[in-house]
């Protein structure tokens, strides 16, 4: 059964298996983490469901309104946001996550990891605007999930913390070129070499997070960043965010360029309905 909120194109099990929820409502959609007892740990079947979500999005399957998904909000139950990934991947058994990588043929477990990464790498699409409301922990793979979406609002009790260097690993769900672009080179490798924790007010300063605010006013600060951003022209803010986003990506003579692109579009359309009116 469908749960109350839930859109009818999400496969439930896949979202239950995953420890997720997804919500839509007047063109946002809330994506949950709900294993609160465990900190809101992930487990592979986390990022299979959170793929699914962002497939369903694409496909335009997701009923959020008459002009789709505008943002997406992603939270975690409960007093932390993620402490990473799940316990049960690191166990001695050869049928644990990281040892069954470890045997699998190279070509296989690259594969595989891809599949995990895409789980994270669609909240980038600039047809909407990303937000991960952080509170308390946001380790390895929660920071990596943070660090997936446009925007970070945290509370002032959040830690982020890219903590795979202490047990011999590397960040490899797209987190380091993320950290990259929003802190800088030699502050990105500090943060991920030294595994230390970032607490709100330093990720403010460095320009990780957007603005820290106190814990129980963190939906509050969301609610009313959501309401400014889904207030604005919808197709006017997706051209801002094609071009803020992609920015890094660009040479100084390809952003001007798009900049000509995305506003001639847009004055077309503004003439198009004025036309009609």
């Amino acid at each position: 059964m469908t749960a109350p909120g839930a859109d009818a194109a999400l496969d439930e099990d896949l979202l239950t298996r995953g420890r997720v929820t997804a919500r839509a409502d007047g063109g946002v959609l809330t994506i949950t983490l709900c294993a609160p007892q465990v900190r809101n740990a992930q487990l592979p079947d986390t990022w299979k469901a959170l793929a699914h979500i962002g497939s369903r999005i694409a496909d335009g399957a997701v009923d959020a309104g008459p002009a789709g998904v505008r943002a997406v909000v992603v939270r975690g139950a409960g007093p932390s946001f993620s402490a990473g990934l799940d316990r049960s991947a690191f166990g001695d058994g050869p049928d644990s996550l990281l040892a069954t990588l470890a045997r699998q043929p190279p070509a296989v477990s690259d594969e595989t990891i891809a599949g995990f990464q895409s789980g994270f790498g669609w909240l980038a699409d600039p047809s909407f605007v990303s937000i991960a409301a952080v509170q308390g922990h946001a380790v390895g793979a929660g920071f990596q999930l943070a660090l997936a979406c446009d925007l970070i609002v945290a509370a002032d009790d959040a830690q982020f913390a890219m903590a795979e260097v202490t047990l011999g690993l590397v960040p490899d769900l797209g987190g380091t070129g993320r950290l990259v672009r929003a802190v800088g080179t030699a502050r990105a490798l500090e943060i991920c070499a030294t595994g230390r924790r970032v607490g709100a007010a330093e990720a403010v300063r460095v320009g990780l997070a957007v603005t820290a605010v106190p814990a129980a006013q963190l939906d509050g600060t969301v609610a009313d960043l959501v309401a400014a951003l889904t207030a604005s022209d919808p197709e006017a803010v997706r051209g801002i965010t094609r071009l803020i986003t992609r920015c890094p990506d660009r040479t100084s003579e390809q952003q001007l360029a798009q900049e000509r692109f995305e506003q001639l579009a847009r004055l077309r359309a503004l003439a198009a309905r004025a036309a009609g009116s």
